[in-house]
């Protein structure tokens, strides 16, 4: 008797393996990213900082342009050798942009605001990783994916309207929970419709990254906070039609014995490729044939439970917090570059499309492992590299700035390549079961970096090079970390979690299904 994992795999063949649903259900994965990349990254643009100007109380009125590239005029208070005393009595912004800044004036005794803001955000992902994995494994992952989209859509669309930096703090926080809802359930929701062969190609769309970049192309030409939550808002309903093309996972109605649904949602598949129904019959016998299992409620402590899991845990815990952190640390960090703002954010999100493509072929040519190892290795080197630069004197190395642009946007290539190859890995090192508890629990980790990101950020303002350091350090540790977990790739998704005696005949099934694959091939 079969065991479910290798009958669900099978039956994906019999509908057609990738075939015309599985096109579609790509198109959709592609399309719906535009909401979470603006969403998260709208910080970039809103949380910039515009030229200024403080205004002094003084007996000849004097003027200090702040913002600019001589040190000593970003002044918030008086120079030593002037009579003006006290804060500044008014601040006048440059009107080219409209960010959070100018709106609410948040420079010198407020400059903390804005990093505190997307830490703020980062919390909300923080939380909804932490549940969203419980709401997508308990009530499935079609209405949990859908309505982090609602959330977002409303979130953005109220944000616009925000009249205080608290109001917009909270709502940033409700715009976070919204993308960390999509993100926990999307790559898992999508994949268990893709053949094995396949599954890294969802991870490898390059498609964050191109709305990301996009983002940068936006913001140059609408140039307002408010207008870019507008549009971000609009763009979301397009995506809600969705809703009635891409069912519910089949592989998740049969890991809760919903073998009826489940027949639909394949016979559904076969009919859109072209095939026959398979014979649904088998899901039951297989289910039948495993006197271990039962319909329960699966919570995040059993990740934890058996010891092969508890090992895997550990290891991708670090390794998603690092990426978080350095992920978002170079995104976020793009205001402290020189240069263009809109340039930066475009090459920063550019340079990740070659880099998460890359990580499909990578992958699946030298496995999961490997790639992750070297990739991790790669953004390590680069993020030292570019803290080394940064601490030394400017006036002492040629083209100081572009030279610390260059080495940051070559470790955001790498880091984007490495967190893609991670995410693959992870979600193939889980039984369906617990697939979305356990990938919601690492997204929700990851974002205990992000958080930390912003505070790094600020602080690096009077530590040059700190966010570098730390970025590299980090990296380093999780290579090591990921070259310990086990290697996935052929492997047949895993649907229950099994006793620590069944690992090793769970291995050596996967191992043989892997052989007659290369022997087929």
């Amino acid at each position: 008797m079969e065991s479910l994992n290798f009958v669900l795999e099978d039956i994906i063949t019999e509908c057609g393996g990738f075939g015309r649903f599985q096109y579609i259900v790509i198109a959709v994965a592609f399309l719906v990213k535009v909401t979470c990349a603006w969403s998260i990254l709208m910080m970039q643009f809103a949380g910039s900082t515009p030229e200024w100007w403080c205004t002094w109380t003084t007996n000849t009125s004097l003027d200090y342009f702040g913002n600019t590239s001589v040190e000593d005029m970003k002044v918030c208070k008086p120079l030593a050798n002037e009579s003006a005393t006290g804060q500044c009595s008014d601040f006048r912004f440059s009107s080219e942009i409209k960010t959070i800044v100018n709106e609410w004036a948040l420079i010198c005794d407020k400059d903390w605001v804005t990093s505190t803001i997307t830490t703020i955000q980062m919390g909300g992902l923080l939380v909804a990783g932490l549940l969203s994995g419980h709401l997508a494994d308990t009530f499935g992952r079609k209405l949990t994916f859908f309505l982090s989209l609602v959330v977002m859509m409303i979130g953005n669309f109220i944000a616009a309207f925000s009249v205080s930096w608290q109001m917009f703090a909270v709502l940033r926080f409700v715009i976070g929970f919204g993308a960390g809802q999509f993100l926990a359930t999307l790559y898992i929701y999508m994949i268990e419709f893709i053949p094995k062969k396949h599954r890294s190609l969802i991870a490898a769309l390059p498609t964050f990254p191109i709305f990301a970049a996009l983002l940068a192309l936006v913001s140059y030409l609408i140039k307002d906070w408010r207008h870019l939550h507008f549009v971000t808002a609009a763009l979301t309903l397009p995506s809600l039609l969705g809703i009635f093309v891409i069912p519910e996972s089949f592989r998740w109605l049969a890991s809760r014995f919903k073998i009826k649904e489940a027949g639909k949602v394949i016979n559904k598949i076969a009919w859109m490729n072209g095939c026959p129904p398979p014979d649904v019959s088998k899901i039951q016998q297989a289910l039948q044939n495993k006197n271990k299992l039962k319909d329960r409620k699966y919570s995040v402590i059993d990740i934890f439970r058996e010891k092969y899991l508890l090992k895997r845990t550990v290891l991708l815990w670090f390794c998603w917090i690092s990426c978080g952190f350095s992920y978002y640390g170079l995104a976020f960090g793009v205001g402290q570059l020189s240069g263009s703002l809109y340039i930066n954010m475009f090459l920063l999100s550019a340079v990740e499309i070659p880099g998460t493509f890359s990580t499909w072929c990578l992958t699946n040519q030298f496995g999961r492992r490997w790639t992750c190892l070297v990739l991790l290795l790669l953004s390590s080197l680069g993020g030292l590299a570019t803290g080394t630069v940064q601490t030394l004197d400017p006036e002492s190395v040629p083209n100081h700035g572009l030279i610390v642009t260059v080495l940051a946007i070559t470790a955001k290539l790498a880091i984007s390549a490495a967190w893609t190859s991670i995410i693959t890995m992870t979600t193939e090192l889980y039984p369906t079961v617990i697939r979305n508890i356990s990938y919601g629990f690492f997204s929700a980790v990851s974002r205990v970096g992000a958080m930390v990101a912003p505070q790094v950020i600020f602080l690096s303002k009077t530590i040059p090079g700190l966010l570098y350091f730390v970025i590299g350090s980090t990296l380093l540790v999780s290579s090591v970390f990921a070259f310990l977990l086990p290697e996935t790739k052929g492997r047949p998704l895993e649907d229950h979690v099994v006793v620590e005696e069944s690992v090793e005949q769970m291995q050596l099934l996967a191992n043989s299904q892997r052989e007659k694959d290369e022997i087929n091939t």
